[in-house]
């Protein structure tokens, strides 16, 4: 299976700053995933990268977790996720992994 991680930063690309509470952010995170019908979680992370410029910045950045959802809708939700919350980019990291689940009954 392959595990898809879309890293998505909460700064304003022309502000350079969270413009909304980290909520705003996660309810439009889950109505986008919601709304493609895909399995999903996420994490609320704190980051910091360096511009191209030399630049340092630290921000809250949401990561978001997909399993075996086809690539073209991966892409499809990641430009979503960069249109609103007005992103230059997101990252989007793949790995093979190995996932399996145990149902038990007691």
């Amino acid at each position: 299976m392959l595990e898809t991680k879309i890293y998505i930063g909460l700064n304003d690309s022309q502000t350079l700053k969270q413009e909304h509470d980290t909520s705003k952010y996660v309810n439009i995170l889950k109505h986008v995933c919601y709304s493609y019908h895909v399995p999903f979680s996420f994490a609320v992370q704190q980051g910091g990268y360096l511009h191209e410029n030399g630049d340092y910045t630290e921000e809250v950045s949401l990561m978001l977790t997909l399993i075996d959802v086809p690539k073209e809708t991966i892409n499809e939700i990641a430009g979503d996720l960069c249109a609103f919350f007005h992103q230059e980019s997101v990252l989007i990291t793949e790995s093979e992994v190995k996932a399996y689940f145990i149902n038990e009954k007691l």
